[in-house]
């Protein structure tokens, strides 16, 4: 997973990733900023010691973690069909690949203390 930290003078501090994983960015640009990385850094020693996976619910998109990885998902992703229709006579299209995506735990908590660097040296 790549991924780039960017001090923006209008939108302020952000992060430039992959295509793959645009949904990791989105998560981290607009549900956790530099506000709920202490949340995020508990969440993640609270699933070292547990068996389950925890869930984060976002806004727009939840975090599903365990000690394997990390998966973001987008609540348009749980639409069910009949509020979809409404794109249809727009000719809209969701593309999945923009509504989940997932990296490794280990990766997840490199991005995290990465971020948190980034944030508190502002």
């Amino acid at each position: 997973m790549e991924y780039q930290f960017i001090r923006d003078p209008i939108s302020g501090l952000r992060i430039k990733i992959s295509s793959e994983h645009a949904i990791i960015g989105r998560w981290l640009n607009e549900e956790i900023g530099k506000d709920k990385v202490a949340m995020v850094q508990a969440l993640i020693v609270s699933v070292k010691t547990s068996f389950e996976p925890v869930t984060l619910k976002g806004q727009e998109i939840d975090l599903i973690l365990s000690k394997d990885e990390a998966l973001f998902e987008a609540h348009a992703l749980h639409q069910d069909s009949e509020d979809l229709i409404a794109y249809q006579d727009d000719d809209l299209m969701l593309e999945e690949n923009d509504l989940s995506s997932g990296c490794g735990f280990e990766d997840f908590i490199d991005l995290i203390e990465s971020w948190y660097e980034f944030t508190s040296n502002r």
